[in-house]
């Protein structure tokens, strides 16, 4: 059977595939992570070099009260003439400082404990999370309420740490579900096999295909403890002679800006903790999809054919094709029967030939 050019599509010149080749910083790639980075350096810019960078003392009054932003005062003024930039930009620091000083102590408590208690098992494993377990029906919020009534003088230190100690316990938990799964693996034993000591192989084989997981923990705990911070400051906990986007929301909503229409005064700082926010969840997606292969987008993709009903897509190889065979046409004999014969084909018997009728 010969083959039609409306049987087969036929893709000229399609290039082979090429082999797929490791990125480097694929993390990097992504477009949220991009954004999510980019974000979060500009905050910590602002953190840095927002008291150098402040117009105004953010405590200094003036006669301007309740003034919306013009070209002295970008962001408007409070009540009593003080400059709101000047608060945020001074403000900053704190809660940026809260929030990645509780990250950070959160997440090395529940690396310590998480993967030690999934490693190691048995009597360790038990007691390590029952030790998870107790933290984790604690509640943050309302233990850094009691101890600021206790305490004269409730710092960002003191608030970071309380709100690490109340949330290590969940990335504990998923850690060690995680170690419990690694901990049996082929190069693990292997490594045990050579007689590699157990915190050589929990650092060295362990740790290193955790390093995703420990990330988005980080990410997510560092937003817990901005937004803890700013609650704290918002209803008058902490202390609200020390400046964050939180004591700022707390004087707007006693004086109610909201009420007189002063929106400058609330809504910068809304603003900056929604971006913060936004920034940190979006480098929290890039993590996710960096771990998870079935959320990944790939980048770069070589070219694809489109498939159509109907068509089938191959490659047209250099060779010549082959002749087709040649086809038989039918003739009409003179015989007694008036049946087409296939030329070439031997007279059947009973019908005269030429040579014969001649």
């Amino acid at each position: 059977m010969s083959v039609t050019a409306t049987d087969v599509a036929v893709l000229d010149d399609v290039p082979a595939p090429a082999a797929p080749t490791r990125a480097r910083l694929r993390f990097l790639r992504g477009g949220k992570t991009r954004t999510g980075l980019l974000i979060l350096a500009f905050f910590v810019l602002l953190a840095v070099i927002g008291p150098w960078i402040a117009p105004y003392d953010p405590d200094a009054m003036s006669d301007q009260l309740l003034q919306p932003p013009s070209s002295a005062h970008w962001f408007g003024t409070t009540h009593t003439g003080q400059d709101v930039l000047s608060q945020i930009l001074v403000g900053t620091r704190g809660v940026l400082v809260v929030g990645f000083l509780a990250g950070l102590l959160a997440t090395v408590l529940s690396v310590i404990i998480g993967v030690s208690a999934g490693f190691l098992g048995g009597a360790a494993d038990e007691v390590l999370s029952m030790l998870s377990n107790i933290f984790l029906v604690i509640p943050g919020l309302p233990l850094i309420i009691i101890i600021a009534s206790f305490v004269e003088n409730t710092t960002d230190l003191l608030i970071a740490a309380v709100i690490a100690l109340t949330s290590w316990a969940w990335g504990s938990r998923v850690l060690r579900a995680q170690t419990l799964s690694l901990r049996r693996r082929d190069y693990v034993e292997a490594a045990r096999a050579t007689g590699e000591s157990t915190w050589r192989i929990i650092l060295f084989e362990v740790m290193p295909n955790l390093t995703a997981v420990i990330a988005s923990g980080f990410v997510g705990t560092v937003i817990f403890a901005i937004l803890s911070e700013i609650t704290l400051a918002f209803i008058g906990v902490a202390d609200i002679s020390h400046w964050n986007w939180g004591t700022v929301l707390f004087w707007a909503q006693s004086n109610q800006a909201l009420a007189q229409g002063a929106w400058w005064w609330f809504v910068p700082a809304g603003l900056c903790i929604a971006l913060l926010g936004t920034a940190l969840s979006l480098i929290n997606f890039g993590i996710d999809e960096f771990v998870n292969p079935r959320l990944r987008t790939a980048s770069g993709a070589s070219r694809k054919v489109r498939m159509r009903v109907g068509f089938t897509p191959v490659a047209r190889t250099t060779t010549p094709a082959e002749p087709p065979a040649p086809a038989f046409t039918p003739v009409v004999r003179s015989g007694t029967s008036g049946e087409p014969v296939p030329a070439g084909a031997p007279d059947s018997p009973g019908t005269p030939s030429k040579e014969h009728s001649e």
